[in-house]
């Protein structure tokens, strides 16, 4: 069920502000449990996981790697959405697959061949995504839209949590919008940075239907009541 379209049965092309899927971030976990927090998260109504893969190259911090994915896939049962914020990430597309990702998205700046990435994904069984950096055009994913099953705004410069949200993403998010329902295929656009309960509903109605929060959620004492004041706000 996570992974279907929500659209307006009367006409297909027609986005409308629904209730968002919500991706906790990884990243603001406590990470002395990280194992003890997944199952935490899913038990609150989290739809996905988002797990942020950093190298402390292509983005100035480090996190963790396909063998922490492997190990927490144990824990849920619900999607893991990975987001590769690593350079070269060809080299790391299968480990991370048969780690438990079910999503595996990656920046157009990560390797020389963002299409023969995509379909890398796709033959290793997977979702695949794009994600566009505050200073990526809409443009860097117009040619692969065939080969992408989600598209990821980031609403802050990738690298840390905590971060504010910067408002001129949300005509891009809006112009991502357009270019989907334009292919009328079923591509998630997701946000990820700055998100709360204050900036999810300008997101959705610029046309977003995933959300990912980190401190917004990790960061509350009662997850359950934060994933739902974050959709409550947006829809």
């Amino acid at each position: 069920m996570p992974w279907l379209p929500r659209r307006n049965p009367s006409g297909y092309n027609r986005f409308v502000p629904v209730s968002p899927l919500i991706a906790p971030s990884l990243l603001a976990a406590d990470f002395s449990r990280l194992g003890e927090e997944v199952e935490a998260i899913a038990a609150a109504g989290a739809d996905w996981l988002h797990l942020d893969i950093m190298d402390g190259h292509f983005v100035p911090n480090i996190s963790f790697g396909p063998v922490v994915v492997k190990a927490l896939r144990k824990r849920t049962t619900i999607p893991f959405d990975v987001h590769l914020m690593i350079a070269p990430a060809d080299p790391y597309l299968a480990a991370f697959a048969e780690a438990g990702a079910d999503l595996i998205s990656l920046h157009p700046e990560a390797g020389p061949h963002l299409h023969r990435s995509l379909q890398t994904i796709r033959a290793l069984g997977k979702k695949a995504g794009v994600v566009l950096n505050p200073a990526t055009p809409v443009e860097a994913v117009a040619h692969v839209l065939d080969l992408t099953d989600l598209i990821l705004v980031m609403s802050v410069n990738p690298g840390f949590g905590g971060q504010s949200f910067i408002e001129s993403q949300l005509s891009k998010i809006a112009a991502l919008r357009r270019m989907i329902d334009a292919t009328g295929r079923h591509i998630h656009l997701q946000v990820d940075g700055g998100v709360t309960a204050k900036t999810a509903r300008s997101c959705i109605e610029a046309g977003a239907d995933v959300l990912v929060a980190g401190t917004a959620v990790f960061g509350q004492t009662d997850y359950a009541a934060a994933i739902a004041a974050i959709r409550g706000a947006a829809a």
